[in-house]
């Protein structure tokens, strides 16, 4: 158990953290959400119907999709764009695709690869494209999720006002949504751009994501 543990520490700690701060924030949009009911003059909800309500599902589920975003440009975006002298980069003659030799699939695949890495057939072309493409199917699925609960809190606000509940179609070219939406893509774009340079020129000793601290800064596709 020790060793499991040692093994996926990073996974296990980063889960754990998400449960947690999931629940935090349930706790305190319950609260925040309770004291708009009141100023309504409305009953207050329990924790366990404000957790199944859609003003909590489109709170979590638009913050889901931002960083499934930024994941999935980030996979795409570095096989072609690159930083010089950032670890975040790959070695600038290394743009593209790269070769099969490379990438260690088809003919090139060692005995302990992937079965799929040199099957040359389209389970290779899936697996050599998978991590991206399962992130930009959980965006997708996320952002979907996010307009569903979304155009329920949305009519939910408006019946509470006296006004008129909208569809689905409408609600997505509506400015609550791309209001939701865009105010995360920017922070997304903008945390993954500061990564990127800010890489260059400082370090941190240890971390996988930092060049060594002795590197210079021009050295790109390092990582300690």
């Amino acid at each position: 158990m020790r060793r499991f543990i040692r093994d996926n520490s990073l996974t296990l700690v980063f889960a754990v953290g998400f449960l947690v701060i999931l629940l935090g924030q349930a706790v305190a949009g319950r609260a925040e959400f309770n004291e708009q009911l009141v100023v309504d003059g409305l009953a207050p909800l329990s924790f366990g119907s404000y957790v199944m309500s859609s003003d909590f599902a489109v709170d979590v589920t638009e913050n889901w999709q931002s960083e499934y975003l930024q994941f999935f440009l980030y996979i795409f975006g570095t096989v072609y764009l690159l930083q010089r002298g950032s670890p975040e980069s790959k070695e600038i003659h290394k743009a593209g695709v790269e070769s099969e030799k490379d990438q260690q699939m088809g003919e090139h695949a060692r005995s302990d690869s992937p079965r799929w890495a040199s099957t040359g057939d389209w389970r290779q072309a899936v697996f050599s494209r998978s991590l991206g493409l399962v992130m930009a199917s959980l965006f997708f699925l996320s952002w979907l999720a996010q307009s569903i609960a979304g155009v329920a809190a949305y009519n939910e606000q408006s019946l509470r006002q006296l006004q008129a509940p909208i569809g689905w179609p409408e609600y997505l070219i509506s400015a609550d949504f791309w209001s939701r939406s865009l105010q995360n893509w920017q922070s997304e774009l903008l945390a993954v751009a500061s990564m990127a340079i800010l890489s260059v020129y400082l370090r941190q000793r240890g971390s996988p994501e930092s060049k060594p601290v002795g590197t210079p800064h021009t050295a790109t596709g390092i990582e300690s």
